[in-house]
């Protein structure tokens, strides 16, 4: 893992370029429900019923951070959220400006900025947080976490989501849905970036958040059924939360 220094630096930017870029070129196929996008499509109604089960979004201020084409910012609207959607990739964020502008859906706005440069300009601001499927794709996740954890109010929600990294998740989520099955494009994830669940624990220990639930996502291949489950060996979500009082 890349060391985690001054998490309220902001001279440099906290992600990496052939990242953008590698979704960047991806980004007309965001909403193409057959395109490398069908998972997220296909998890999307879990993760946000998890979300919302625990942290009721209608009505609440929610900041989407790493927020793509906008696949989980625009739902999370439609249920009557407040949300803003932040990414670094200019051209996901068109896609999903774009998407918002046809589907007519109101109540999400979208922004190019850093989660540690807009942690900066409104501190304490949402009242949940999500960061899904983004912080193996950062040089420092502990900072995005930090970041995230600073943008909260206290009392509210931060929600991850990341990928293990251990020979299961080697075998299954790299070698098998990019490689084998073609779910996703070849080199989408490397494996030095995942991030053990210990690991983010401590981000998030470090960053004065409080661990409340996690969950685990499976797949069946062969169905395309997605659930939820207790195995947090592959795809994992974590809820955590900002104590309403400062932790001395």
């Amino acid at each position: 893992m890349v060391p985690f220094h001054n998490p309220h630096m902001t001279d440099t930017v906290n992600a990496d370029p052939a990242e953008l870029a590698k979704f960047s070129e991806l980004a007309h196929r965001w909403w193409d429900l057959e395109s490398e996008f069908r998972p997220l499509h296909e998890i999307n109604p879990l993760r946000l019923d998890w979300i919302d089960s625990i942290a009721p979004i209608a009505g609440r201020k929610v900041l989407d951070v790493g927020c793509g084409g906008g696949i989980l910012a625009d739902a999370m609207a439609r249920r009557q959220a407040d949300v803003l959607g932040i990414d670094l990739a200019d051209k996901a964020l068109k896609v999903a400006q774009l998407h918002a502008l046809e589907a007519a859906t109101h109540g999400v706005k979208y922004r190019r900025v850093s989660v540690e440069d807009l942690a900066a300009e409104q501190p304490e601001t949402f009242d949940v947080v999500t960061c899904m499927e983004m912080l193996e794709h950062v040089p420092q996740p502990a900072s995005a976490v930090d970041a995230c954890a600073r943008l909260v109010k206290p009392g509210g929600w931060v929600f991850l989501s990341t990928i293990h990294r251990n020979l299961k998740s080697f075998l299954l989520a790299i070698v098998g849905a990019e490689y084998v099955l073609g779910m996703l494009p070849r080199g989408t994830h490397e494996y030095q970036k995942l991030i053990r669940p210990s690991e983010l624990a401590a981000y998030c220990r470090a960053a004065g958040l409080e661990l409340h639930h996690t969950r685990g996502l499976q797949h069946n291949p062969i169905t395309r059924r997605y659930w939820l489950s207790d195995d947090t060996s592959v795809n994992y979500m974590f809820a955590t939360r900002k104590p309403t009082v400062s932790q001395q």
